[in-house]
């Protein structure tokens, strides 16, 4: 049985922890800051392949004495984006596979360069986007000689929006307002370039109801590394309900959200 340690014990690292355990091909720890939040989700779960622990993966010299104490076949990270750098290098020293679910461009690099001449796996940004668009487009675009256009568009949304920007938040804030806040990366004319957040506005219908498209940072992931070359227009934009894109540049422009990220 494979030995996995899952970091981050919110919404997402609880239900990667959920359907592992729940598997019986896996051992699973799930590690956080605070052990009472794992415990919690452990008593939820009620699996026996389930563990829940403290760990504070932010202190990367913790981490790394943790995982020399406790060894195990691969760490994933549901953490914020920010300590995924940290994580990567840790189980790269532990010699286990790694992977997250990074959207941010910078930490992905990152990782790449952690993962350079290593035995293990290393594999960023394993989310839904980048992630799991990422391989749907892939297999789509396989069966063409030749690419003109290809439009990435996703955004999880509730069925029944009950507050002013339509959305409710499933997962890292942190990570939303990274991807309303950073550069984003397209293909135009054969080039890959770089083009604003929260600009490109389009309108969408889907079975009747309207929604909207814009840009947002990272959703791309490695396709137009991996395809630009035969692609003359690639572009990923985040779907919402009319009204958010507004909301959202008064906010991260007007209100200057943007330039005081930490």
């Amino acid at each position: 049985m494979h030995r996995v340690l899952i970091l981050g014990a919110g919404k997402i690292g609880a239900l990667i922890s959920g359907l592992l355990s729940e598997s019986g091909s896996y051992k699973v720890f799930l590690g956080d800051v605070n052990g009472a939040t794992a415990q919690a989700v452990v008593r939820a779960h009620g699996s026996a392949n389930l563990s829940g622990l403290s760990v504070d993966a932010s202190d990367q010299a913790a981490l790394v004495r943790h995982l020399a104490a406790h060894p195990v076949d691969a760490v994933i990270s549901s953490l914020p984006y920010y300590c995924n750098a940290g994580v990567a290098q840790a189980a790269r020293g532990a010699q286990a596979h790694y992977f997250d679910l990074t959207e941010d461009v910078e930490v992905t690099r990152a990782v790449i360069r952690t993962a350079d001449g290593a035995a293990q796996a290393f594999v960023p940004q394993c989310g839904l986007a980048p992630g799991f668009i990422s391989i749907a487009a892939n297999e789509l675009m396989s069966h063409f000689d030749q690419l003109r256009a290809v439009k990435l568009r996703v955004g999880a949304l509730p069925q029944h929006p009950n507050n002013v920007l339509k959305y409710s938040l499933t997962w890292s804030t942190e990570g939303l307002i990274n991807e309303y806040g950073n550069p984003c990366q397209a293909i135009v004319d054969g080039r890959t370039i770089e083009v604003a957040p929260l600009e490109g506005l389009e309108e969408i219908e889907i079975d009747g109801t309207l929604y909207e498209a814009f840009n947002t940072s990272g959703g791309l992931g490695s396709l137009a590394e991996s395809h630009g070359a035969r692609c003359e227009t690639m572009n990923y934009k985040t779907i919402r309900y009319p009204g958010h894109c507004a909301q959202m540049q008064f906010l991260m422009n007007d209100l200057s959200i943007r330039s005081i990220r930490s």
